[in-house]
């Protein structure tokens, strides 16, 4: 293995004051350009037709979490001054191998909804003597018109199901309930998983107008206040993992040409969990001229990160059993240096594109606030979330009033305060 071609690998990866910043105002200017309608942002700006929640929201509300093939029905009882209470959950797959499948082409929407009205009433323990609102957390792309209305764009996550994609997902929702005799239950919202995680955050404290994921994906949604507008203050969520305007390396260009959609969703192959662990692969790949496809997961990244031993034997047995290569201690330690740079870039990628929004919503000074952050990446990948905290720092000021907070129970919880606002508190 080649240390000096490691060692340029490793600067690749670098990204300085002035880079980050250009990062940032590019963010800025697109968030702004895709609210004018401006076809030159790759930002989608896409409106959730709801507002932050006060905090004192209360009522007993139904939150349904349909973002993969592990779907949550969970009864919530807001209680006000940000606390809550989850009564009742219940979660199922949506396919077990021999079993039933409600993801493949084989099956139809209403096998799928009929499912899940299945779990709605387990949730609500066959209760039929009251009204539920019901919220809705679904992580699909979705043409939505209204806090009600989302019409599905397209299947992601290899779903298949036929008769969805073109269809209202809550009215598909809503005759699978009347079918199975659960008339007392009432989809009245969808919202998109990052604006459930922001809605969480904003409830539990005040000062919280950006909502993110930063986990296996990556996405950011924010309170537009539409200064000097008649228009109420409205969520946007982004769809920020197709920001475009960042300069790429020669490895993020291998992953992309080698992706399931090159040229799209260029910051999130740069940032999120998923690509992690392949740009690392990459890496290798080039420097000890091998070409092992998909070697390595976030995962390994993190445990790679942990290792804190004399030897590196962590490090060392990893890389063995994955490429089937032994590598010296001091090779190790280079490699766990390119590992901390990928993450390092990350998160400050990450942090310019949360500067781009407060300059865009509040200008160069902004008020004490924090950010919501949702995702195992944040949470658990180590370095990443003290050097996001670190870049902000850089981009507001060094004593800057904007902290990030974790938000790892938001899709629920987010879904039962789009139902206290479709619906009104006192549910």
């Amino acid at each position: 293995m080649d240390e000096k071609n490691l060692d340029d690998m490793i600067a690749a990866f670098g990204l300085d004051a002035a880079e980050l910043h250009n990062i940032a105002a590019s963010f800025r200017y697109d968030i702004e350009a895709g609210l004018r309608g401006d076809e030159g942002s790759s930002l989608r700006m896409l409106k959730s037709y709801v507002g932050l929640p006060s905090g004192d929201e209360r009522g007993e509300y139904l939150a349904l979490d349909f973002g993969g093939t592990n779907v949550r029905a969970l009864r919530i009882r807001l209680d006000g001054e940000g606390k809550f209470e989850i009564l009742k959950k219940v979660a199922k797959p949506l396919y077990v191998p021999g079993i039933y499948d409600f993801i493949s082409s084989e099956a139809e929407a209403t096998d799928l909804f009929d499912f899940i009205a299945g779990i709605i009433d387990e949730a609500i323990e066959e209760d039929r003597s009251r009204t539920y609102c019901l919220g809705h957390t679904f992580s699909f792309p979705s043409e939505q018109t209204d806090l009600y209305n989302a019409k599905l764009i397209v299947w992601t996550k290899e779903f298949a199901t036929r008769g969805v994609v073109g269809e209202v997902v809550n009215d598909l929702l809503a005759q699978a309930l009347v079918r199975n005799g659960i008339s007392n239950v009432k989809p009245a919202a969808v919202i998109n998983d990052t604006v459930a995680v922001l809605l969480a955050g904003a409830y539990k404290k005040n000062s919280v107008y950006v909502g993110s994921i930063y986990a296996t994906g990556h996405n950011t949604c924010y309170l537009e206040p539409y200064g000097g507008q008649a228009k109420a203050p409205m969520v946007i969520n982004m769809e920020s993992g197709g920001f475009d305007k960042i300069q790429i390396n020669r490895y993020d260009h291998l992953l992309d040409q080698r992706s399931e959609m090159p040229g799209q969703q260029r910051l999130e192959k740069m940032v999120a969990g998923r690509y992690l662990g392949e740009l690392f692969g990459l890496c290798l790949n080039e420097a000890l001229s091998l070409s092992v496809d998909g070697a390595f997961s976030s995962v390994d990244l993190s445990e790679i990160l942990s290792d804190e031993s004399q030897d590196l034997i962590r490090v060392r047995n990893l890389v063995q059993q994955h490429l089937q290569v032994i590598v010296s201690e001091a090779m190790a330690g280079k490699l766990q240096a390119l590992a901390k740079a990928l993450v390092v870039r990350s998160a400050r990628i990450i942090a310019a594109t949360y500067a781009g929004v407060i300059w865009h919503r509040e200008g160069n000074c902004p008020g004490r606030q924090h950010i919501a952050i949702d995702g195992s990446v944040y949470e658990k990948m180590p370095y990443a979330a003290a050097a996001l905290q670190k870049a902000l720092s850089e981009l507001l000021g060094g004593e800057t009033a904007v902290d990030t907070v974790l938000e790892n129970g938001g899709s629920g919880l987010g879904a039962a305060l789009a139902a206290a606002s479709a619906c009104g508190s006192e549910a």
